[in-house]
């Protein structure tokens, strides 16, 4: 079969049952016409699967044929099956594909956030840059630990959870560029070492650690995983492996959108984390404790079930179905 000039004799009917699949509202005759084009079509995608197998016009005639047998059927999926599927399968997978990348990122904030500090440690005279002497102290003495009790608790919460999630939304949105993930992730660490230099001059290095921890586990690492998945995009453009550039960036870019999700929810907790448990009197331990265990918790998501999900076979993507056509490739 000449797959072309079949599917050229045939689009005209398949495209009226696109058409009519897609229409709000059908009349009497409209869905005789959908039901007539509904069995022609599946004749159709019969013969095309029999003589070529998998093609782009066997998938996009599939996909008509299914909305048009939901039109006349209403067979809906439930959604708290979605649900499931999608925050015990395709959530913790995609999170769990981008552990290596996420890791990359944290060690590069980390290099960054080390060779900062030391470097301004070296160079005291690069402090006053940032300010005069008595702005410094007030600042390490009063100004760094006064910021976390500003405002109240929920509008601390709402402030530090847009701050966090417009950065990690920059990683994400671009990451296909590449440079932009890394930079962000560098600029981060270096504000982080610079922070910890003027409190460590005034010796107080240990109130950067203290009210950094219960937050920060959790927040730094979200911080992590949108600047990886980020790169991530940028590296499936450069190194597509056994796929096509197209299909290599849409899986990717698919997977990222999913991950914007994740970090979005991890992003919340660390923000409930540092607007309602930082600022409190508590013991130190409680603190960093209570911090510790969302960060576990996303560890537990992200690797456990994540590896679980990765192991059955999800890879943090759509379904083949809703995810379109692809070239088959061998893993």
């Amino acid at each position: 079969m000449d797959i072309d000039a079949y599917a050229a004799a045939q689009r005209a009917e398949w495209e009226r049952l696109s058409e009519l699949s897609r229409s709000r509202r059908l009349s009497g005759a409209d869905s005789d016409a959908l039901i007539a084009r509904y069995q022609a079509g599946a004749t159709d995608l019969s013969a095309i699967r029999t003589a070529t197998g998998d093609s782009a016009e066997s998938v996009r005639l599939s996909l008509d044929l299914a909305r048009a047998r939901r039109r006349f059927t209403r067979v809906r999926r439930n959604v708290l099956v979605v649900l499931r599927e999608f925050f015990v399968e395709q959530l913790p997978a995609s999170l769990y594909s981008v552990r290596w990348w996420t890791l990359a990122a944290a060690v590069l904030t980390i290099v960054a956030g080390v060779f900062s500090y030391f470097w301004h440690m070296s160079n005291p005279e690069i402090l006053s840059f940032y300010g005069s002497q008595s702005g410094l102290q007030q600042y390490a003495e009063e100004d760094f630990i006064n910021y976390y009790s500003e405002y109240s608790e929920s509008a601390f919460t709402a402030q530090v959870f847009t701050n966090n999630a417009f950065i990690a939304a920059q990683c994400i949105a671009f990451g296909i560029t590449g440079i932009y993930p890394i930079f962000v992730l560098i600029q981060n660490g270096i504000g982080l070492g610079m922070s910890a230099a003027v409190l460590a001059s005034f010796g107080h290095l240990d109130a950067f650690f203290l009210w950094i921890a219960p937050h920060g586990l959790l927040e730094l690492t979200m911080i992590f995983v949108a600047g990886g998945a980020g790169f991530a995009l940028f590296w499936s453009l450069v190194v597509p492996g056994n796929r096509t550039r197209v299909d290599a960036m849409g899986a990717a870019g698919r997977t990222l959108i999913i991950v914007a999700v994740g970090t979005t929810i991890f992003l919340l907790l660390s923000g409930l984390v540092e607007g309602f448990v930082t600022r409190q009197e508590w013991p130190w331990a409680v603190k960093i404790g209570i911090g510790a265990l969302a960060l576990g918790a996303y560890l537990a998501y992200s690797l456990v079930l994540g590896r679980r999900s990765y192991l059955a076979g999800h890879r943090g993507d759509l379904r083949a179905s809703e995810a379109g056509y692809t070239q088959v490739y061998a893993d």
